[in-house]
């Protein structure tokens, strides 16, 4: 065997046994894809497309298969470029279209543009999986979940294997965001700019809150300290003109400021940033208007007037509203979506490396809703002083033990624990907790001392209390490491996962010799379409000319056109012109060249059959 140009590994993939053969270039740029070795694929792709300059052997796979391997490298610009190519030469390619819609979706500001191309793929092969997953991850970007649902859906009836639906669909569930939230994929502006002005909002709302409580501190301590309120009033006084100056310096930044309003509704966590920062803001100017000469807050001594009580909670809002923030924004992501129905798509394709990252952190998800069941329960225990409220605390066992059968992970949980040693360290102390609640819980009803039951509430609190630390020391380490971290921001997407080539790689559909020899010489085509009136089968003269890349030229009368306008998918028939030993049929898309005066039909299927008779109408491959 020759060694091919694949790499180091090249010995197991051929090189072409005819060099001059461009169709055996493109299967071998094919089989460098599958490899992973896209630079490779693309020096093989060069090879075809310069071997087949006029498109005889189907140039638009040449094209398709440099594009994916652009794409591979990075190189959108030139990915976008190869992909038009593939779609100028085979206009009724739904391959040459899905593979223009994928790339397209990687260059900011043609979102719009790479939606069309992934509908027009579908309208061509709505029997294929891969367009209709280019719909749904370009729903999901955009955040349209019920949207990229339906198409994953649709995906998986055609391939119920495929790992790019099953891993998205699970992402679906979860409501995913992806990490750029703020920005429409949509918009004509480019993402870096939208990430400017949101990191200018987030500068300023992160200074201007911190700022608010230092000096929210510092005049707090001259005041109730020293005594000297008028001066602490007066110094305080003078924090919104440096707050002025924060927000004149940043506003100067944002230069996209018709998109804000889009940006902050896109992202509710930018949005609550912002809130809360103007929020921050009023309270501190009321806090200073209302400060009284003696210490109000519950740190010094109880509330003994209303008012007192009032600027407390100023002071509180002004002090402590960053941590609230955190508090209220892990609980949320915590508990949105459906993680029992996410895991078991992840779980159903657990070999893909994506799929197995995604697990991770939604079971790091799960744990953080058990903990925080285990914590109400906990706290209503000990700050109420009934026990019995921790009776709730054992379903967190059983919840766990149903998630892991609903979701299917038993073929995967052990790898995935093995990977994340922490997450067995994190469940195993949920499930400890649980169970020391529950016999704090049941020790009145048992029998047992109450020294038992406390001990038990405050080891259950203890481990509670432990579990935090093991999840900071999981972000702490995951952060060092650049490594995927314990929250919803590490699940990712599926793109090209997989051993799978895409469909967009495929080979084009190919006429053999006599199939051509039967178009180009016969004098009766019928033409099978579908027009508003339904099912129609259409006289057509001949076939014009059978493009060199398999291409069918017609020459067709205006219905012909409109049906083709109103559903593409259309079929050829026609017979064997010499001595009527057999027919062909050939499906494929049609397109109106209107230049040429032709509809151009691009072959996505070609059947040949014999006439009955000695050989009883069997079918063979065109």
């Amino acid at each position: 065997m020759v060694s091919g140009p694949c790499g180091q590994d090249s010995a197991q993939v051929p090189s072409p046994l005819d060099p001059d053969n461009p169709r055996e270039w493109c299967a071998l740029a094919a089989a460098c894809l599958s490899r992973d070795q896209p630079e490779a694929a693309l020096d093989a792709a060069r090879q075809a497309v310069e071997r087949d300059p006029l498109a005889e052997s189907g140039a638009d796979w040449g094209y398709r298969l440099a594009s994916l391997a652009f794409e591979r490298l990075g190189r959108d610009a030139e990915a976008v470029a190869a992909a038009e190519e593939a779609v100028r030469l085979a206009p009724g390619s739904w391959a040459a279209r899905l593979r223009l819609g994928a790339a397209l979706r990687r260059v900011p500001g043609r979102w719009r543009e790479s939606w069309v191309q992934a509908a027009r793929a579908v309208r061509y092969a709505p029997e294929e999986p891969d367009p209709h997953v280019l719909l749904g991850d370009l729903a999901l970007l955009r955040g349209e979940h019920r949207r990229a649902g339906t198409a994953y859906r649709d995906a998986l009836r055609r391939l119920d294997g495929h790992p790019g639906a099953r891993i998205n669909l699970g992402l679906v569930f979860l409501r995913w965001e992806r990490p750029r939230g703020h920005h429409d994929p949509a918009w004509p502006v480019d993402p870096r700019e939208t990430g400017r002005a949101r990191r200018a909002m987030e500068v300023w709302s992160r200074q201007v809150r911190v700022l608010l409580a230092v000096s929210l501190a510092a005049v707090a301590v001259v005041a109730f300290g020293p005594g000297l309120v008028t001066e602490a009033r007066f110094g305080g006084a003078v924090v919104p003109a440096a707050v002025l100056a924060i927000t004149l310096r940043q506003a100067h930044r944002v230069r996209l400021w018709p998109y804000i309003p889009g940006m902050l509704a896109r992202d509710p966590w930018l949005g609550v940033s912002v809130s809360i920062t103007l929020i921050a803001v009023a309270a501190y100017v009321a806090a200073i208007a209302t400060l009284p000469r003696t210490a109000p807050s519950l740190l010094f001594g109880p509330v003994t007037e209303p008012a007192d009580g009032g600027w407390a909670a100023l002071a509180t809002l002004v002090l402590l509203n960053g941590m609230a923030v955190i508090v209220l924004r892990a609980l949320i992501e915590a508990w949105r979506g459906r993680p029992v129905r996410a895991l078991a798509e992840f779980a159903a394709v657990h070999e893909d490396r994506t799929a197995r990252r995604d697990i991770d952190v939604t079971l790091w998800l799960v744990a953080g809703r058990a903990w925080s069941v285990l914590a109400v329960v906990a706290g209503a225990a000990l700050f109420l002083g009934e026990p019995g409220w921790a009776f709730a605390a054992p379903v967190v066992p059983l919840a766990l033990g149903w998630a892991h059968a609903r979701g299917g992970l038993a073929p995967c949980l052990r790898q995935v624990l093995v990977t994340d040693r922490l997450l067995k360290v994190a469940l195993a102390l949920l499930v400890a907790a649980s169970l020391a609640l529950g016999v704090a819980a049941a020790g009145p009803a048992l029998g047992l001392p109450g020294m038992v039951g406390a001990w038990s509430l405050r080891a259950g609190i203890g481990m509670l209390a432990a579990l935090v630390a093991v999840s900071a020391t999981r972000s702490a380490r995951a952060w060092w490491r650049g490594a995927p971290g314990p929250w919803r921001a590490s699940l990712i997407m599926c793109e090209s996962c997989g051993p799978r080539l895409p469909g967009d790689a495929g080979p084009p559909v190919g006429l053999s010799g006599e199939v051509r020899r039967a178009f180009t010489y016969a004098r009766g085509v019928v033409l099978a379409c579908t027009d508003p009136t339904g099912p129609r089968a259409l006289a057509v003269g001949s076939v014009s000319s059978v493009g060199p890349g398999g291409e069918l030229r017609l020459i067709a009368a205006d219905d012909v056109w409109r049906a083709a306008e109103h559903d593409p998918r259309v079929a050829v028939f026609v017979a064997d012109p010499l001595d009527r030993r057999f027919w062909v049929e050939v499906r494929g898309i049609a397109i109106g060249d209107t230049e040429a005066a032709v509809l151009r039909i691009t072959p996505k299927h070609v059947m040949v059959g014999e006439y009955p008779g000695r050989h009883q109408g069997r079918l063979r491959p065109g």
